[in-house]
């Protein structure tokens, strides 16, 4: 589901699974007295050279990780996906990561049926009056053990993704966090493959990623940037030799215009897979069916609508 309407996985080509166009970094508590502003004509003249950058190495589909409360604007990511030609998915969910300070207080008096049923109507009926629809669920979790909001907010994206058929994209780190996250949803009989694993390069121990990756989890290897290259083919082949290609995705977490800073900051361009990472795994020895896996057909399956359950 992209912010365009419905596509077919097959026609979603190169993707970036984890990336951002805008962001503010305003608390809830902050944008709840005063809302920093901004133009969407200026996010435009800034952020669609580097989308324009990014179509002409290659790029079909660009997948806008912002979370709901971190800056994420449908109708803005709809008017950039008309500019660029690019296929763009949305977020639903809430975004506990950074010590809970993007969480409004419906979070924490609404059950977990009900935060689900928020984030299925906004499936159902549009994202507010825009009429764009999210491509995944987007929770955000701190990284160590679950707290209780947390346990509510993966609980929730389980039983929203038993009625969308959406994946749930968690913004997770170290493994601690993601096998509590996995084994909430197991006792909602969802599969892991409904889950991807956001930020697992900041898991240091490859077993972490290798024992999710058998069970099914998408393993999301973002944040490539020229200096973290290396480390990212290590990772990759890694999960290449012990026969996981297919659950792996990558990306750079790259971008974005920053709400409140002059010119919205200084934005990081989408283009280090094109040219660090890529010409650093053929030289690992990538055939083009393995990179077309990581970048084509992983990201078609891990983003098409479809309710997957069992263990």
């Amino acid at each position: 589901m992209t912010v365009r309407g419905p596509i077919d996985a097959a026609d979603m080509g190169f993707t970036l699974t984890h990336e951002h166009i805008l962001a503010s970094f305003q608390t809830y508590e902050e944008w709840a007295r005063a809302p920093l502003s901004y133009q969407p004509s200026d996010v435009e003249q800034r952020m669609l050279p580097y989308l324009a950058r990014l179509a002409a190495l290659g790029c079909r589909t660009f997948v806008d990780a912002t979370a709901v409360g971190l800056g994420r604007d449908a109708a803005l990511l709809k008017r950039m996906s008309e500019l660029s030609g690019l296929n763009i998915l949305t977020v639903t969910g809430n975004y506990a990561a950074i010590e809970h300070r993007y969480l409004p207080p419906y979070v924490y008096s609404d059950s977990e049926e009900a935060l689900a049923a928020r984030w299925i109507g906004e499936f159902r009926n549009g994202i507010g009056d825009t009429g764009v629809k999210p491509g995944f669920i987007k929770l955000g979790f701190n990284g160590g053990p679950l707290s209780a909001v947390e346990r509510k907010l993966i609980r929730a994206g389980g039983i929203a993704h038993r009625e969308t058929g959406l994946t749930i994209g968690a913004h997770t780190g170290p493994a601690i966090a993601a096998f509590e996250e996995l084994a909430e949803l197991d006792s909602l009989g969802v599969h892991p493959s409904a889950w991807i694993w956001i930020h697992a390069q900041n898991e240091k121990d490859p077993a972490k990623h290798e024992a999710a990756a058998r069970r099914g989890a998408w393993i999301s290897l973002d944040g490539v940037s020229p200096k973290s290259v290396d480390e990212h083919v290590t990772a990759i082949t890694n999960l290449r030799d012990k026969n996981l290609l297919d659950r792996v995705l990558v990306s750079q977490d790259a971008g974005w215009y920053s709400v409140g800073q002059p010119n919205g900051g200084e934005p990081r361009g989408y283009d280090t897979v094109f040219t660090a990472l890529l010409p650093a795994l053929r030289q690992r020895g990538f055939t083009q069916a393995e990179l077309d896996l990581i970048f084509v057909r992983n990201p078609a399956e891990a983003f098409s609508l479809g309710v997957r359950t069992g263990r």
